[in-house]
């Protein structure tokens, strides 16, 4: 489960069922693949002003990585992503802020350091 914090703020697209999305509505909580560089990544998402989000709507939200040591870094201001179910592509976006990943980084990287002690 990832942490309380707000790694980033997004801006995405959801594609309709006859671009190749989804044809259900997605609500906050919702867990899919954030896709950048090649590799998939789980990220929650929190959806700002609304809780869900139909087929076809652009929405912003707060995205909130499982692995956020994985994304600091690499992750960037106005960086392109997707949104993807396994293979499938259900949404398109870009990173409009950095928000809290430093510090969600930097206690995923203390809980590890714990375990391996």
């Amino acid at each position: 489960m990832p942490a309380a914090f707000r790694d980033i703020e997004v801006e995405m697209t959801f594609l309709r069922a006859d671009e190749g999305g989804r044809s259900t509505p997605c609500y906050s909580g919702y867990r899919p693949q954030f896709y950048y560089d090649g590799r998939d990544s789980d990220a929650q998402h929190t959806y700002i002003d609304t809780e869900m989000v139909n087929p076809g709507q652009t929405v912003r939200a707060y995205l909130s990585f499982f692995r956020p040591d994985y994304h600091f870094g690499k992750v960037k201001e106005n960086m392109e992503f997707l949104i993807r179910e396994g293979s499938r592509t259900v949404a398109k976006g870009k990173v409009l802020k950095i928000l809290d990943l430093e510090k969600s980084a930097a206690e995923a990287v203390k809980k590890k350091q714990k375990t391996t002690l």
